[in-house]
This record gives C-alpha cells, sequence and structure tokens, in this order.
C-alpha cells in the first residue's frame, strides 16, 4: 500500500528506534534507507542527543542531510555547521542547577556539542552508554556562564518521577519536560520539541508535512509523530508514543525502521511482526 502523499522525507529517532539494544544498525535498516535515498527520500536523524552522538549512524548511512539534534533545539546542516538554535533562560538554567543541588540529583548541561556538570558521577557518565561524550566537570559559576540548551536531571527511575512531579509547578510556562528514558528527565526551553524542530526543518526545506514518515520510541517523539503524515511506533515504543502513533511496527530489535521504510515509502506488504494501525 502506497500512501496517498509518496514520502519525501524519513525522520527517525536514533535510540530504541533506528538502533537496536546493542546500540547498532542492523545491515537491513541501512539497505532500507539506502534504498530510499536513491529514490530520492531524504533521511533526517532527529534525535535528543548531541551530534557527536550520532556521528557512526551518519557515516554508516552516507548522510548529507541536516538534522535534528537535542529535542529539536539544534538543527545541523550535512556539514555539521548549526542551522537553528534555541537555549535555555539563564535565569532558568541558574534555578535548574541550584535545585539539582538541593535535591542531591545528577544534572547535566548541554551546550552544543558538548556537555558539563558540576559534580561528575556514575549517573552522569551514563550517558557514554549512548555514545554521548563523558560530562566535563566544571564549577557551577562557570557552567552557567556558557550557553545552554538544555538540562538533563539523572537518577534512579522511581527517584526521577519524584523529582519531575516536584519540578513540574515550578517550571510551569517556563520550560518543557520530556523523558526519552525512565532514569533521566530533560528540560528544554517551553514549547521545544522534536516535533517544533522538524517542522522548522521542514519549512526550511519546502517538505508538507504530509510527505513525511516519522518513526519513533519515547515520549519525545510523540510530537514528530503527530506531525508527520505518517507517523509510526516500533513495537517497543512507550505506551503513550503507540497511542499518538498512526501504525505500529516491529521493535528495534526486529528491524522496525526498515519494516515502516518497506511498507510507507516502497508499499510493501509488510507485517514481520503484525503491524498494527493505531484508532
Amino acid at each position: 500500500m502506497f500512501p496517498t502523499n509518496p514520502i519525501e522525507l524519513i525522520a527517525v529517532d536514533l535510540d530504541g528506534t533506528l538502533l537496536n539494544s546493542q546500540h547498532q544498525l542492523s545491515e537491513r535498516t541501512v539497505n532500507a534507507l539506502r534504498k530510499a535515498m536513491e529514490h530520492g527520500v531524504q533521511v533526517v536523524l532527529a534525535t535528543g542527543k548531541t551530534r557527536r552522538s550520532a556521528q557512526e549512524a551518519i557515516e554508516r548511512l552516507d548522510l548529507a542531510t541536516p538534522g535534528v539534534y537535542l529535542q529539536g533545539l539544534i538543527l545541523y546542516n550535512g556539514d555539521g555547521s548549526v542551522r537553528a538554535q534555541q537555549q535555555l533562560e539563564p535565569e532558568l538554567a541558574r534555578q535548574l542547577v541550584e535545585f539539582a543541588g538541593r535535591e542531591a540529583v545528577a544534572l547535566a548541561a548541554y551546550s552544543g556539542l558538548d556537555i558539563y556538570t558540576p559534580k561528575r558521577s556514575a549517573q552522569t557518565d551514563k550517558l557514554a552508554r549512548y555514545h554521548e561524550p563523558l560530562p566535563q566537570e566544571i564549577p557551577a559559576a562557570e557552567l552557567l556562564a556558557l550557553p545552554i540548551n538544555k538540562i538533563l536531571l539523572i537518577d534512579e527511575p522511581e527517584r526521577v518521577s519524584e523529582v519531575r512531579e516536584q519540578l513540574a509547578p515550578q517550571v510551569e510556562g517556563r520550560a518543557t519536560l520530556v523523558q526519552a528514558l525512565d532514569d533521566m528527565l530533560e528540560i528544554l526551553p517551553f514549547g521545544a520539541s522534536k516535533g517544533a524542530g522538524l517542522k522548522r526543518l521542514l519549512d526550511d526545506l519546502g517538505i508538507a508535512p504530509e510527505r513525511v514518515l516519522a518513526i519513533g520510541d519515547a515520549e519525545n517523539d510523540i510530537e514528530m509523530l503527530q506531525l508527520a503524515g505518517i507517523g509510526v511506533a516500533v513495537g517497543n515504543a512507550m505506551p503513550q508514543t503507540k497511542a499518538a502513533a498512526d501504525f505500529v511496527v516491529a521493535s528495534n530489535d526486529e528491524d522496525g525502521v526498515a519494516e515502516a521504510v518497506e511498507r510507507f515509502v516502497f508499499g510493501k506488504n509488510v507485517y514481520a511482526s503484525g503491524v498494527e494501525e493505531t484508532d
């Protein structure tokens, strides 16, 4: 089945979606995306992480397209130059650093390609699992002098849930809270999202959202899936992400991205893991 509007661009999340649970790209996924590119479809990475963390995927797919990074806060051109970016208000960043100190929760601040923290720990070093650079430990005053795109609070899942509930009323109307993982809470400029970042990129490229296939797995992918003409959740996605998607395909360990591309770009009748159409 071909979509009513032929797909011109594929926007795909990295961890939990494009990459399998070993943080690798499968051959089937690489081949499906390369075939799409050969047919003129642009492939755009859309991740909450830094562009540096995506370098291996960029090289493996030979991508020369722009990308959406740090939850849509930075758009990069294909050559790695910054196309557009957003930053947290300095006063909000200061309040968040103070909050993390009072509540004894690990904090990582993202500034462009780099990550900083007032105190490195096992919690902050978790980021290396996702091919992120290890946070650089610097005094809080120096950290707050930097342009900060977003702040991450890291702890055990139950504690992060408590922190989110506690922090939400304090930043209401000034910041957006979102999670891609249950042990990490991200604080973004108000209204920021992958969806908003992708919309800005689509406007620049002159591509209608109806001609976009978006694929993701987490809460931070919801706006992107809702924006796209076809929003697809992989089988391992969070329940709320599946509910927001138009379709659910196989998991990231079962080549769900390849399945989505084969089905919605090339019209193949692929139902490897019981593809579902959501209400």
